[in-house]
Formats: C-alpha cells, sequence, structure tokens
C-alpha cells in the first residue's frame, strides 16, 4: 500500500490503465507537458509519449467529440474537461452522441470512454469554477456517472470506468484532492496521508459501479451523501452525537436502491445532502426513491441539506457550501419530527 492523495490516485488509475492496454488514450487541455490544471496527469505524456496523452485546443465539444470518434474506432479514451462548469460545450455530443451509439448500433458499436471533471466549490472558485452538475448527467439514458468520496475509491472507481465499454463521466470533487474536507474551512486541512482512505494499492484493481458505501452505520437516521459531502456527513453526526448511518453513493448511475432501501427501513428516517442547487438536484431523485420504497417505513419527512438556487456566490462561499451546522441542524430536524 503506498498513502496517496486523490490526485495521486486518479494519476495512478491511468497509469496503470495505459501500461495494462495501449488502446487507452489521455487527453484534453494542458494535460500533456503540463500535467493538468490540478496535476492529476503529471508525468504520463513523458512516460507514454505524446500520441497517447496530448493536449487539446480549448474546446470541450472537440474533445468529446475526438474522443467518441476513438471510441469508435476501437481506442479506449480517457479524456478530461478542466473544471466541471466548461463541459456545457461538450452536453450535445455527450447526451446526444455518446450516451446512444450503443442504441442507435443496435450494439454494433459502443463508446468506452471516460470524461474526467473536477467538480464542487470549496476554493473559492466564483461562479464557473464551483458549479456540481451532475444532476444533468444522470438524466441521460446510456451515461455513467461517478463521484468518488476519497482516494481508494478514486482509483479502483476510474480503473473500471476505463474498462467499462459505455461512456462513463467521473465527477472529481476538487475540495478532496489533497484530503478530506470535513466543511470547517476554519481549520487546518488534514492531508489523505493521515486518512486510511489515503491507503491505495499501487498496482491493477477495480471497484464495481453501482455498488455504494456505508461509512459509518448507525440505527436513528440515514445520511445519503456523495463526494465531500460524505465528510461533511460524518462531521454533523459525529458533532451532534447522532446515531446515523452516513451511506456513500458514489455511484450516482447505476445506482445502489438496495443499500437505501435497507438503511432507510432499519433507521425510518433519512437526510440528503448534496453541493448542487435544491432544485432539480440529484437529491430529489434520491428523495423520491426513498419515498416510493420506504413510505411505511419513514417516521419523518425526508431532509434535503444543499446549496442554494443561485450561481455559486465568491463572497458567501461558506454560506452557500452545506457544512457540518447545517447538516447538523438538519439531523435534529429529523430526530425531532
Amino acid at each position: 500500500m503506498a498513502r496517496m492523495t486523490m490526485i495521486e490516485a486518479v494519476r495512478s488509475a491511468m497509469d496503470v490503465s495505459m501500461a495494462r492496454d495501449e488502446d487507452v488514450v489521455v487527453f484534453g487541455e494542458d494535460v500533456g507537458y503540463f500535467g493538468g490544471v490540478f496535476r492529476c496527469t503529471q508525468g504520463l505524456q513523458a512516460k507514454y509519449g505524446r500520441t497517447r496523452c496530448f493536449d487539446t485546443p480549448i474546446s470541450e465539444s472537440g474533445i468529446v467529440g475526438t474522443a467518441i470518434g476513438m471510441a469508435a474506432y476501437g481506442l479506449k479514451p480517457c479524456v478530461e474537461i478542466q473544471f466541471a462548469d466548461y463541459m456545457y460545450p461538450a452536453y450535445d455530443q455527450l447526451t446526444q452522441e455518446a450516451a446512444r451509439i450503443r442504441y442507435r448500433s443496435n450494439g454494433d458499436f459502443t463508446c468506452p470512454i471516460v470524461v474526467r471533471m473536477p467538480t464542487g466549490g470549496g476554493i473559492f472558485g466564483g461562479q464557473t469554477h464551483s458549479q456540481s452538475p451532475e444532476a444533468l448527467f444522470t438524466h441521460v439514458c446510456g451515461l455513467k456517472v461517478i463521484v468518488p468520496s476519497n482516494p481508494y475509491d478514486a482509483k479502483g472507481l476510474l480503473i473500471s470506468a476505463i474498462e467499462d465499454p459505455d461512456p462513463v463521466i467521473f465527477l472529481e470533487p476538487k475540495r478532496l484532492y489533497n484530503g478530506p474536507f470535513d466543511g470547517h474551512h476554519e481549520r487546518p486541512v488534514i492531508p489523505w496521508s493521515k486518512h486510511e482512505l489515503g491507503d491505495v494499492p499501487e498496482g491493477h484493481y477495480t471497484i464495481p459501479i453501482g455498488k455504494a458505501e456505508i461509512r459509518r452505520n448507525g440505527s436513528a437516521v440515514t445520511v445519503l451523501a456523495y463526494g465531500t459531502m460524505v465528510h461533511v456527513a460524518l462531521a454533523a453526526a459525529e458533532e451532534t452525537g447522532t446515531d446515523a448511518e452516513v451511506i456513500d453513493i458514489r455511484s450516482l448511475l447505476p445506482l445502489d436502491l438496495e443499500t437505501i432501501v435497507a438503511s432507510v427501513t432499519k433507521t425510518g428516517r433519512c437526510v440528503v445532502v448534496h453541493e448542487a442547487t435544491l432544485t432539480s438536484g440529484f437529491g430529489a431523485e434520491l428523495v423520491a426513491l426513498v419515498q416510493e420504497h420506504c413510505f411505511y417505513h419513514l417516521e419523518a419527512p425526508v431532509v434535503r441539506v444543499t446549496g442554494w438556487d443561485t450561481p455559486y456566490p465568491h463572497a458567501q462561499e461558506w454560506d452557500y457550501f452545506p457544512g457540518p451546522a447545517r447538516v447538523g441542524r438538519a439531523l435534529t430536524e429529523a430526530m425531532e419530527a
């Protein structure tokens, strides 16, 4: 085992995959010589050459469109959109082309591409470097959507995504790149080297797509979260003394509904936490599923803790960010209802 940051784990996943399969190629803006804006691809071009790790023009639709053509030809592109906020020009390529190739060709063609995107706030990136657009992808038939919360999962899930025959959206919470951020911005950053999930095997391993993980066992209330919010939820449960069961969704599509239903059936209460805006966020889908499958077991209404229905505000970063205090109040509300 090596202790890795999430940046190093993501890089290791691409390195291992490129070494095992010469059809795996990595490209995007500044990912070659520069190693990516967050250094996730650092050293890959030097190791594998300019034909397998290369820079592209600043054209998100061009990056994804090229990846789709390469995939149809037989390659396995793993491309980077520099920030998730920049994916909108590529949304047409992702939804109208990548997601439908298997369906439109009756299985004659697949589209084994991975689109990596740093996502979320907590870095004072403002409105165009802090968005959480995961719900836009979960609405699209044919896409898979992953949001890891730690280095161990990031590597295992990214390797699974690269080996998957269909398109995968891989959202990397940038606030977790260097440590397990729990929402307490006033405290020193805790590095992954001091967290057990920073232990990452150096070789090849996979984590199945579509399987959630229980991060904290409890019997009083279920908390559903993913990405950075997993660590915020864990902090809120500890600080309020709530016997909460915290589930790391990690695979939004396909979703591990079985684990969710089993937990809510046991606890009778549920709190959903995500950083994206409230209206039409992925939490709304989770609430609907809990209502449909666990209605007769619920002891209280399901509570959501999310971002505001506004652009991500630079000046009010920590008011917008769903921190442990807000999640703690939601836990209390659910328990007292």
